[in-house]
């Protein structure tokens, strides 16, 4: 379904079957986008699998993807967003990184 590969900001819901758990992390990880991800599971380890698998900036489980906390650093990878927001990337958001070479 074309709203499963795409960014979508509006109250869309896409369901699609799958009985390996594998492919449903690879439909999922098949978009240029990578916001947010959730999974809804009573496996804990299936949740954080599905942490280290899912190719997005966040992945909440057991919460909707639009979960944030203002302290806690949000933003998407691939085509979504292009930085972080939250305290310490506002601060590098910021800064200027510099080199200053001083011969005395």
């Amino acid at each position: 379904m074309a709203v499963c590969r795409t960014e979508v900001f509006g109250p869309v819901v896409g369901v699609q079957r799958y009985s390996d758990v594998g492919a449903a992390f690879a439909s999922a990880n098949d978009s240029r986008y990578g916001l947010q991800a959730g999974i809804f599971t009573a496996d804990l380890a299936l949740g954080l699998e599905a942490a280290h698998r899912l190719h997005y900036g966040g992945v909440c489980v057991n919460e909707v993807p639009t979960f944030r906390a203002d302290q806690m650093p949000y933003g998407g990878i691939k085509d979504s967003g292009n930085t972080k927001e939250g305290p310490a990337w506002a601060v590098r958001e910021m800064t200027e990184e510099r080199m200053v070479v001083i011969q005395r």
